[in-house]
């Protein structure tokens, strides 16, 4: 493994230190870029701001077996856009399954009105249609009768002859006259569909539709109609939820639990900076500053992409406490390599060489222990497995880079290596 020269290291080294000094206060909950904070601010989970989590019981007495997967998808998007209207940021809405029977898990970190939320999150998704009209703002859509009690299902088609995804539409009952007069109506005009007053579509009526058979063709992507289609018949099929699960966490606990964290993180981090230090000395040292530069990334890292619970929280600890095994198998190789007589430099640049096999292994299989966890668990356990990962990426940045940088720098006698 080559090393690097030690004007390179320099350079590195200081857009390093730039990045983690505007890192301390971009992570600090009270730094002096408080309009950045406010725009940015911490994402908390529902054990550390408190909250609800709810368990719903997804019924599909109603839905056949081959739709079951479409519904319960699409009810874990309308309850997302539901738990969107009351506020809470980063929504978890998870699907979980025992035996028969699907559940939607939600969390509810940091809502005020836990009872209208209960309210709102219970009701069966309401599919209706829009025509556009005037009223008092001018032109607008205004509800009609025809709503997803009519619509028997819908489905993905493709065009023969340029090969576009686009939706088959099918109407039942007393909605096959309605869709009739609507698009007799309303030709040239949008005819709108809303999912619990959310706008799913605004097609154009091009001619008067009978028979109850349409098509909803555009510039769509698969994955749109795809998302169209589900939620089409998220409002066909009705899947009433029952809440049967309600567990409260008080924001005194949250508050409780996460300064408790912080507390252990901050006494665990310095132990570790104690040790290094006294049983390496010097190397003990960098170590410890290269320590304190992957806590500053991995933050500010988990403050942009990652809402934060004490799952999390623990596999950022354990992440700090795996930060060092990388400079501990540098430090002994570079030992061997001093007491053999060899320069200081050379000792540096073998004892890089000769840990990295083990660095990169064991790195490698945390990661992938990491992926197999949150791809395989539940929001809980991901939250842990998602911080451990990141947690591990960033400690063999400061490790290879920053530790070797610092090392060079430093301790080496030559003005460059190879």
């Amino acid at each position: 493994m080559a090393i690097m020269k030690k004007q390179t290291a320099r350079l590195l080294l200081v857009i390093v230190a730039i990045v983690s000094l505007v890192g301390v206060f971009f992570v600090y909950p009270t730094s002096v870029f408080s309009g950045l904070y406010n725009t940015l601010p911490w994402r908390l989970g529902l054990d550390l701001v408190g909250g609800s989590y709810l368990t719903y019981k997804v019924d599909l007495t109603e839905v056949s077996p081959s739709d079951v997967p479409d519904v319960v998808a699409g009810l874990r998007d309308v309850i997302e856009n539901r738990v969107n209207s009351f506020g809470v940021k980063e929504p978890r809405v998870t699907i979980s399954q025992t035996g028969g029977d699907h559940f939607l898990n939600i969390e509810l970190a940091g809502i005020k009105d836990v009872k209208s939320a209960i309210q709102e999150i219970g009701q069966t998704p309401f599919l209706q249609f829009y025509e556009q009209g005037n009223t008092d703002q001018g032109q607008n859509f205004v509800p009609t009768d025809l709503t997803g009690r009519y619509v028997k299902g819908a489905q993905i088609a493709y065009d023969q002859t340029s090969g576009r995804p686009y939706i088959y539409l099918e109407l039942k009952g007393k909605g096959i006259k309605m869709f009739e007069d609507l698009t007799r109506s309303n030709v040239g005009k949008p005819l709108a569909i809303f999912l619990d007053g959310n706008l799913l579509s605004a097609p154009t009526v091009q001619e008067a539709i009978s028979g109850g058979k349409a098509q909803i063709s555009g510039d769509f992507t698969l994955t749109e109609v795809q998302k169209l289609v589900r939620n089409l018949n998220i409002g066909a099929l009705p899947a009433p939820i029952h809440l049967v699960n309600q567990q409260t966490v008080g924001a005194s606990l949250g508050s409780s639990s996460l300064r408790a964290s912080l507390i252990a993180g901050a006494i665990g981090t310095g132990l570790i900076i104690l040790f290094m230090s006294f049983y390496y000395g010097v190397l003990g040292l960098l170590a410890s500053l290269a320590l304190l530069i992957y806590v500053i990334l991995s933050l500010s890292i988990f403050k942009l992409f990652v809402t934060m619970s004490l799952a999390g929280i623990a596999g950022f600890l354990l992440s700090i406490g795996m930060a060092v095994d990388a400079n501990i198998l540098i430090f002994e190789r570079t030992k061997e390599e001093l007491s053999n007589g060899v320069s200081r430099s050379a000792a540096i640049r073998e004892g890089f060489r000769r840990a990295w096999p083990s660095i990169r292994d064991s790195n490698v299989s945390t990661m992938i222990t990491s992926l197999i966890l949150f791809y395989s668990t539940t929001s809980f356990v991901r939250g842990l497995a998602l911080t451990l990962l990141l947690g591990v990426i960033v400690s063999m940045f400061t490790a290879i880079i920053v530790t070797r940088g610092l090392m060079i720098v430093f301790l080496s006698s030559k003005a460059s290596e190879e």
